[in-house]
């Protein structure tokens, strides 16, 4: 079929450059027009060459002018605008014998700064706007605990120093020299920081908290359990010697 002149306007939606999931898309609703009896498969073929051979989004639109746009939706040439960067917040996160999180859209400065005593910190950077390719998240923790979550493509570079505490960061998963880096700095005392690599809406960390919460109580149940049934024992003992003396 014959492909129309790209539009003149340089700003045309239609000049935008095609993706391979646009053609796919385009591809699938062929099929499905093709298995309605709405084209044959002579045009079925041939409406599928020029997909395949589309390079902006003018070159697609003919494909599917002339099926039901009911049925098979036409290319989208609309674009979502760009969210605007979220607004900034206090780049100093303090928990004394409490706890703090920042998690959802929100703006990462180039320096963080996270203070832990007796308390605990969440940061959640999947939906988080970096202000720079790397940044710097730099850790005080006295006797208590970090939890940092990342998506994946973003490198983490840990550099504490550890006293009775350590840092649990897993193995890269990209090798994109321009990737984000969040360089991690600071000071454990009897603490911990753990990072763990999620897509963003994966609520399986959450669900893995709530099971290790849930057998650290059944486990201290069994304790206690097992304590007053020792001490039973023991008063059982205890009685039955006594019997036994003259």
């Amino acid at each position: 079929m014959n492909l129309p002149e790209q539009p003149s306007d340089p700003d045309s939606p239609a000049r935008m450059r095609a993706s391979d999931a646009d053609r796919d898309q385009v591809a699938d609703r062929l099929r499905e027009a093709l298995a309605e009896g709405r084209i044959t498969p002579e045009e079925h073929a041939e409406r599928i060459d020029a997909v395949y051979a589309a390079k902006t989004y003018a070159d697609l639109e003919p494909v599917l002018s002339d099926l039901p746009s009911a049925d098979v939706p036409r290319v989208d040439l609309r674009k979502p605008a760009p969210l605007p960067p979220p607004p900034p917040q206090a780049s100093t996160l303090a928990a004394v014998f409490s706890g703090v999180e920042r998690k959802g859209r929100w703006l990462v400065e180039e320096h963080t700064t996270v203070a832990c005593v007796f308390g605990g910190a969440e940061l959640d950077f999947r939906q988080a706007v970096l202000s720079r390719r790397e940044v710097t998240v730099h850790i005080t923790c006295l006797f208590g605990g970090v939890n940092i979550t990342v998506p994946p493509g973003v490198r983490v570079m840990p550099s504490m120093v550890a006293v009775f505490g350590g840092t649990d960061c897993p193995d890269d998963d990209t090798l994109d020299p321009d990737a984000p880096v969040i360089r991690l700095t600071g000071l454990l005392a009897f603490g911990g920081v753990s990072v763990e690599r999620r897509e963003a809406g994966d609520s399986r960390g959450r669900r893995r908290r709530h099971e290790e919460h849930r057998q650290r109580h059944l486990d201290r149940h069994e304790d206690h359990l097992r304590h007053r049934d020792e001490r039973r024992d023991r008063l059982r003992e205890l009685r039955a010697e006594r019997h036994r003396r003259p």
